[in-house]
């Protein structure tokens, strides 16, 4: 199987604590061709470990046009914001965080991802049969 570069993405993203306060925290987009279907989201804050979370690459794709997912993460364009964010919901036992994220970052981050693998031949960039054995030796 070819060797596929990883694609990075930094960007500036907001915590937002009430309609009149927010946090500025950094977020890093993380994708690799090995594992197609995913995008690693990891945050950092001034005094936490870095959090990370596994999310779909077509979740955030669908997110920048309308309201997608459902559950623990949830993702929509900011209306009335034109075209310059979109928010994340983020849901865990701990409780739920609302994060309000520049659009042209995560559209360039996705843009470079699909130059390496297009939408719709994710499958044919997973390595099966040690995805198979895996299976088979929790069976």
């Amino acid at each position: 199987m070819e060797s596929l570069k990883t694609v990075t993405q930094g960007m500036a993203v907001q915590l937002v604590i009430s309609p009149t306060c927010s946090l500025s925290m950094c977020m890093s987009l993380r994708y690799e061709p090995t594992d197609p279907y995913v995008v690693r989201a990891v945050f950092f804050t001034d005094t936490d470990e870095p959090a990370e979370w596994v999310l779909g690459r077509d979740l955030l794709a669908d997110g920048l046009r309308g309201s997608a997912g459902c559950g623990d993460i949830r993702v929509w364009p900011a209306v009335g914001r034109g075209d310059q964010a979109m928010y994340i919901v983020l849901g865990a036992p701990a409780g739920t965080a609302l994060l309000e994220v520049p659009v042209q970052d995560v559209r360039t981050f996705l843009k470079e991802t699909e130059a390496l693998v297009p939408r719709g031949a994710e499958s044919g960039h997973i390595d099966w049969e040690p995805e198979l054995a895996n299976l088979f030796a929790k069976g």
